[in-house]
């Protein structure tokens, strides 16, 4: 008896996950769709989804068009069940934003970060601050904060507490978590920004559909996330595919951090340092990495300099993406990061760069796009961390007492 009421209740639970995460997913949908989407029965599905909405999750949303017939009710999930923070930790900034139930954003703030000077201390401060400010903001007790997703440039060694491995950030394992956990009692989920954005693309972006993807976070450093058969790689200490890479140098002596940024335009304090072989020695604008690679790409209309820079860069990137096909023979590779869309213009020729590079055969069958989410997609992808948690079980959230774990 007792097994039989064990296998009820583990059906039940993978029935919840099976409806819930396909409303949320691709919602709203009719009891009809649910049917057919996910093969249960009509009792199954309207006992599961009767409870889902009793217990606050599930809302109906209207009725469905007709075709004739009776029309269906359209159910989705309900946005102010819950709500979840997504944080994105980059080299140059923090971003921390506040979402509903539904993906909806709801807050944001940002804090600029100097290079130079990424205290792991300050940056759990400033992580601190942005969950207290965007929920302050949109007036949201913490209490209905199902948890924090945190997306960092860098390796994450995940175990007792997530570790952070960052060359980009001066950081050689870094408590990151215990340093933010000191200062909240919400869960906290942490993981590579490649890694969530990459989350964010299959989800809710340019790899919807795609069973094998490789996802690019191309910033100041590099960084990739390997989704094979619908599940991401994770690695023995689940740090597979992330990571953020050194300073190395183009064909024509320009320090790179990363496959697009030349060094020759990264500039701290005045913000101008000159472009070595550039016309008269001309300095490129901006205070930041984002702004001088900005003025770069504007540049490159008149100058010859920056247009043989950009080129190179879109060499680099093609070979870049030319070996993550050979390695793992993916369907998509998709270009995400502040850098990336920066310089999205150059996808044509790093399309063609791969492919003068690619093996032949895997590079037919693959697909080079970039991100659709834009520079939010980190966050974004850190905020469903709790949430593909809540869906894996099938909507019960933890006790309270158990809600500080991952």
């Amino acid at each position: 008896m007792e097994l039989a009421r064990a296998t009820n209740r583990t059906v039940r639970l993978r029935n919840r996950s099976a409806l819930l995460s396909r409303l949320f997913l691709d919602g709203p949908l009719t009891r009809q769709h649910l049917m057919r989407g996910t093969g249960l029965s009509q009792p199954a599905v309207s006992n599961v989804v009767a409870d889902l909405i009793a217990e606050g999750l599930v809302a109906e949303a209207g009725a469905a068009e007709s075709d004739g017939g009776r029309p269906g009710m359209m159910l989705r999930v309900a946005p102010r069940y819950a709500f979840v923070v997504g944080v994105d930790v980059g080299e140059t900034r923090i971003r921390v934003e506040l979402f509903d139930f539904a993906m909806t954003l709801l807050s944001s703030v940002e804090y600029p970060l100097d290079p130079a000077r990424t205290e792991p201390s300050a940056v759990a401060g400033h992580v601190l601050a942005g969950i207290d400010t965007v929920t302050a903001r949109a007036r949201v007790a913490p209490a209905d904060v199902l948890g924090v997703g945190i997306g960092v440039s860098g390796v994450v060694e995940q175990g007792a507490e997530a570790v952070v491995h960052a060359q980009a950030l001066g950081w050689g394992r870094v408590p990151l978590e215990r340093l933010i956990r000191a200062g909240t009692d919400l869960p906290l989920h942490i993981d590579n920004g490649a890694n969530t954005l990459g989350q964010a693309e299959m989800w809710f972006g340019a790899g919807r559909g795609a069973r094998h993807a490789v996802f690019a976070l191309v910033g100041s450093g590099v960084g990739a996330a390997v989704v094979t058969d619908g599940v991401a790689y994770r690695g023995t200490s689940s740090s597979a595919g992330s990571g953020d890479t050194p300073r190395w140098c183009t064909g024509a002596g320009l320090p790179v951090r990363g496959p697009g940024l030349p060094g020759g335009v990264r500039g701290r304090g005045s913000g101008h340092r000159p472009v070595p072989g550039g016309p008269g020695g001309r300095a490129v604008p901006g205070a930041d990495e984002e702004s001088q690679l900005a003025a770069l790409v504007e540049a490159a209309a008149g100058s010859a300099t920056a247009r043989r820079v950009l080129d190179e860069t879109a060499g680099y990137l093609g070979a870049g993406v030319a070996n993550l096909i050979n390695l793992f023979n993916p369907e998509r590779v998709v270009l995400g990061g502040w850098a990336a869309m920066a310089l999205g213009d150059l996808l044509p020729a790093v399309r063609e760069a791969a492919g003068r590079q690619a093996l032949r055969q895997p590079y037919e069958q693959a697909s080079i796009e970039l991100c659709r989410l834009g520079v939010d997609a980190v966050a974004l992808g850190a905020a469903t961390l709790p949430i593909a948690r809540l869906l894996a079980a099938g909507g019960v959230r933890p006790a309270r007492s158990d809600r500080r774990r991952k």
